[in-house]
């Protein structure tokens, strides 16, 4: 009977923070399926009227969507790669007895401190810059003809300023999980006569899996909704060439005023995120269950 009571008081006590997560969480969500199903611009007020599902048929058909999809795949895709195998190495590096070895740790971390916007803008004008960046400046230096890396390989460089901000991240995780390696048990495959890169890939990697997952789990959460570096560095251009699925939410609601055709837009962007997070929990159940 205590148990009981005890119980009761215990969910009493958490219900209100319970109902504020759900008030936080329902609310934004209703009054975004609320607009999705509204022909409502901006630029039109008092004129709004339901038109049910055209706003998400409309989307859905958008020349810009699916170009938009496969730049987000792309996109990614690419940072996961970039990070995952950097991480690793890094991971590896970190793991040794080398000289300085807190101060290289603090320098690998710090940019995960840095702010997506002023990231993308210090890569932006210092580095990426086709005039007076460093790229540039090394260019000429060997004689070479400076490249523009917006206009000509606008994903490309916006996937390398993620991956630089996310490479720390990945770096944390994957040396945590280095370092509860059994270190007897690599001494004994290297005494069995076991090479670096055997010893790796039958004991490292095996290891690191349940870290690579959570890594790739919680990057593509956030990956999915990248906007501050495409907005700072290219506007989505040229053309739509660097337009994620959340850059396009973007312009169908504040550039294009068309609250009905952003919710719907959003809502599907939320249906997408929420497929891929599934798919990625049940992949890391399969793993942990192994």
């Amino acid at each position: 009977m205590a148990t009981l009571h005890s119980r009761a008081a215990a969910r009493l006590m958490i219900s209100p923070a319970v109902l504020l997560l759900l008030g936080w969480m329902l609310i934004p969500l209703s009054m975004t399926l609320y607009f999705s199903m509204l022909r409502y611009n901006l630029l039109s007020p008092g004129e709004e009227s339901f038109i049910g599902f055209k706003n998400y048929k409309w989307f859905l058909t958008d020349p810009s969507f699916m170009e938009s999809i496969w730049n987000t795949l792309f996109l990614v895709g690419g940072v996961l790669v970039i990070t995952v195998i950097g991480g690793i190495l890094l991971a590896l590096l970190l793991n040794q007895p080398i000289f300085g070895q807190g101060i290289v740790r603090i320098l690998v971390i710090a940019p995960f401190f840095v702010m997506p916007t002023v990231s993308a803008l210090i890569w932006k004008n210092m580095f990426m810059n086709p005039v007076s960046g460093l790229f540039a400046q090394l260019a000429k230096f060997v004689g070479l003809q400076p490249f523009d890396f917006f206009g000509q390989a606008p994903l490309a460089s916006i996937m390398c300023i993620v991956a630089w901000q996310w490479l720390p991240f990945a770096t944390l995780i994957l040396l945590t999980s280095l370092q509860s390696l059994d270190i007897e048990q690599q001494e004994a495959a290297e005494m069995d006569g076991a090479g670096v890169l055997n010893r790796f890939y039958h004991l490292v990697l095996p290891h690191l899996a349940r870290a690579i997952t959570v890594v790739i789990l919680i990057q593509t959460i956030f990956l999915l909704s990248i906007y501050a570096e495409i907005q700072v560095t290219t506007n989505g251009g040229p053309g739509i060439a660097s337009t994620n699925l959340t850059y396009l939410v973007y312009v169908q609601s504040a550039l294009q005023f068309d609250v009905g055709g952003g919710s719907a837009g959003g809502v599907i962007a939320i249906i997408l995120a929420n497929i891929v997070a599934i798919f990625l929990m049940w992949m890391i159940g399969k793993n942990l269950d192994a």
